[in-house]
């Protein structure tokens, strides 16, 4: 057996060194601190079976001494049995009766006194457990395992937070940088700020435009882009002669019976009633599917109440015949584990189901973005802005639409039916949301806050903004 010592600075060096030196399956012994360093004690794995069997040249591999001869040896003394009954825990001598002669008194100790030679008889020699050690040296190399990647993690996450710590001063001393030396910049930032766009597109943008000297020249150019990026579908002639299946979707209270009931009203102005058919999936809400059939008494026009995927698969089989079919589903939280079966169930209900989401402007961005992300499925037909009438800021929305790449159809500014259902118009849209920045919670910002913001700015989800 070769003990090896090894000594470093740190654990970590001198575990490295064990590791070199004997392999990763070193067995530690000790390790402790020792003048300012670290000193670890380690024995090979190979070397761990000498523990067990002794060398064949060493004293310990002679075979034990035999003392049977001893067992010859006369029996002690009546004196010398009490003296050794005092002193070992023996079984108790048959107690003489009191008449009884001092021989057989003798006799009686002597017999039940142990003999000499079994209480000097050597003791069992140990023996080693090698499935116990076994176990033993394996809990300790599953616990430095343990340790080091515990340690390694800590150093990694260590690392990252260093790294985001550095990369956020470089980007706050770039930006101050920056906003010294294009004034235009700063002003531009602010105004997508107050306009409720996010701090990522803000970002990209800025950093990807032309060089210019005029703020109100870069704001022509930002609106340009803005514009650009926001896919409508101009003109909603091709989309009501085409006609088809359509599924509004969305959260609880975003809009969507309402926005089905101006859908089917245009409709009915376009075709006729006969043409159309509405249903609808909402059977939970107390009255849910009776304001839709008041909307199709006053257009004419039936309303089916389906409950689950065969209900619908039926429902539209029956239907095949009608040119436009609007389906009003139940509205559900994005974080709902229903809204993954409400997309599936419309995917396979055997005809091209083509649903739109409707986004509400007042929603903030990143609950928009959740939104999305939960409805999109295999693939969103389009959005419809709803509420636009409630929202002091639409950037936020408009926002979601850019870089979702979403195909804006309609935006509804109130509830009358069907007056306050509009076709989406990207410039008007656009101009909108900056004329409208006065009015937002968010409109001063201090420019001590532009850098941290920029800092913690993402230009990863806006790479795909077509500049032009």
């Amino acid at each position: 057996m070769k003990v090896k010592k090894f000594t470093a600075a740190t654990s970590r060096d001198a575990l490295r060194k064990v590791r070199e030196a004997l392999g990763p399956d070193a067995v530690i012994l000790s390790n402790r601190p020792v003048d300012g360093q670290v000193e670890i004690l380690a024995l090979d794995n190979d070397d761990v079976a000498s523990l067990a069997a002794p060398a064949a040249d060493s004293d310990m591999a002679q075979p034990a001494p035999q003392l049977q001869h001893l067992d010859e040896l006369p029996a002690p003394a009546p004196f010398l049995s009490r003296r050794l009954q005092d002193s070992a825990p023996v079984q108790a001598a048959p107690a003489a009766p009191a008449f009884a002669a001092p021989k057989q008194a003798a006799q009686a100790y002597a017999e039940a006194a142990p003999t000499y030679a079994e209480r000097r008889a050597p003791a069992a020699e140990p023996t080693i457990d090698m499935s116990a050690m076994t176990s033993m040296m394996s809990a300790a190399i599953a616990q430095a395992k343990e340790s080091a990647a515990a340690e390694m993690n800590g150093m990694m996450s260590e690392i990252r937070a260093m790294r985001g710590m550095m990369e956020s001063q470089l980007a706050e001393l770039s930006w101050n940088a920056t906003s010294q030396r294009e004034p235009q910049k700063a002003a531009v930032l602010r105004e997508m700020l107050a306009a409720g766009f996010s701090a990522t597109l803000a970002r990209y943008l800025i950093e990807k435009m032309p060089a210019t000297k005029d703020a109100a020249e870069a704001m022509r150019w930002v609106k340009t882009v803005l514009a650009r990026n926001l896919t409508t579908i101009g003109n909603e002639d091709a989309l009501l002669e085409q006609g088809g299946v359509y599924a509004l979707v969305g959260p609880t209270g975003v809009g969507k019976t309402t926005t089905t009931a101006k859908l089917a009203a245009r409709c009915v102005m376009r075709h006729g009633p006969d043409k159309l058919a509405l249903i609808t999936t909402d059977a939970y809400r107390i009255g849910g599917h009776e304001q839709l059939r008041i909307y199709g008494k006053i257009l004419g026009v039936m309303v089916h109440s389906v409950k689950d995927e065969a209900d619908l698969r039926i429902a539209l089989k029956e239907l095949r015949n009608k040119h436009t079919v609007l389906i009003d589903t139940i509205g559900m939280s994005q974080r709902d584990h229903m809204v993954a079966e409400q997309v599936a169930m419309l995917s396979s209900s055997g005809a091209e189901v083509k649903r739109l989401l409707c986004l509400n402007s007042t929603s903030t961005n990143e609950t928009l973005n959740e939104v999305v992300r939960a409805y999109q499925g295999s693939g969103l037909h389009g959005a419809i802005m709803t509420k636009m009438d409630e929202a002091a800021s639409i950037g936020g929305v408009l926002d979601v639409v850019v870089r979702q790449k979403l195909n804006l159809h309609y935006i509804s500014n109130g509830q009358r039916v069907p007056e306050d259902l509009h076709v989406a118009d990207r410039n008007l849209l656009v101009d909108r949301a900056f004329r409208n920045r006065a009015n937002a919670t968010n409109a001063q910002f201090a420019d001590t806050d532009l850098p941290l913001m920029m800092a913690a700015a993402q230009t990863a989800g806006a790479r795909e903004v077509n500049l032009g």
